[in-house]
This record gives C-alpha cells, structure tokens and sequence, in this order.
C-alpha cells in the first residue's frame, strides 16, 4: 500500500468516524441520556461494509474495462467489487445497467452506500459511484487517474448528475 492512499484511507475512516464527535460531546455536557451517533454508527452495517471495502481500493489505477484491482478498475468494475466483496450483491457490468438496478433515490435523500450517476462521456447514466455522505463520492474517474473521493458540489459533477440509485436496504 502506496504511502499515499494510506493516507487517504486514514484520513477518510478518521472524518467519518469523528464527524459526530462535536455532538456527542455537547449532548454530554447537557447530561442527557442520549448520545449523538457518529456518522460512521449511523450508517447500517452494509454501507459501513461498502464504505470501508471502497476506501480500501483509493488509490487503484483506472483502467478502461478493468474489473481486476491488480490490473484497474473503471467506474462500474469499482462499484461492481465493492459492492459483490462487501455485501454479496453482483451488480450489473456498465454504469448504464446499474442505473436500472435497486430504488430511485432524490438527490436530498441520499444515504452512504447508495449509488449516484453522472454523465461523462454526453450519455446519461455513463458514470458511477458509491455516496459517502455530505456531498462525497467514491469512484474510478478516468484514465490516468485513480480510485478516490471527490465532492459532488463541485461544479463538474453538478452540471453532470443524473440521479441515484439505492442497492442495499438501510
């Protein structure tokens, strides 16, 4: 494992699993009985399973058609082994495909693990990858790039998303 994705792999589990620690302690200095999940507990335990076992992959070269992380992954061959690895589900091979899989999710209603679209390449649904959570999404880009998060409020994947998808029950 490359130093950098590493890194990356720390400093990703590290936010989530921190990001409801300001909460947490407020609702102890209230003394009250109930404590704030983090968002890491929050998730069910198949998007905590996606989100670790996709986290684990940043850093795989992309590779059009690729399915093998040994050799690289595209987009849907990333969302098609995180998901086949995590939770046992096989997903269709092309974006496209996958876009048909599971229920329509509202862009306000996203959930971590659920699939998100875009179009890339000027055809609807010729992108995917696996929601993180405020506005991050894991995916294999391009060729040249790597397995990794990006924000989706960026102006890029605004303009170009589609919609969502979600595959596993929460």
């Amino acid at each position: 494992m490359t130093c950098n994705k590493f890194i990356t792999i720390v400093f990703c589990a590290a936010a989530i699993a921190l990001s409801g620690i300001g909460a947490a302690q407020a609702s102890e200095q209230q003394q009250t009985l109930s404590e704030e999940p983090s968002l890491f507990e929050r998730y069910t335990s198949s998007a905590q399973d996606l989100i670790l076992k996709g986290l684990e992959l940043v850093g795989i070269n992309y590779r059009r058609g690729g399915t093998n992380p040994d050799s690289g992954l595209d987009c849907s061959g990333f969302v098609q082994l995180v998901f086949k690895d995590a939770v046992g589900r096989l997903l269709p091979r092309t974006a496209k495909e996958q876009s048909q899989v599971g229920d329509v999710v509202n862009k306000n209603e996203l959930k971590p693990g659920d699939l998100v679209f875009f179009n890339t390449m000027r055809r609807a649904f010729s992108h995917v990858g696996i929601y993180l959570g405020d506005n991050r999404f894991l995916h294999a880009p391009r060729t040249g790039a790597e397995v990794r998060v990006e924000d989706m409020s960026q102006g890029y994947w605004v303009k170009r998303y589609n919609g969502a998808r979600r595959v596993v029950e929460r």
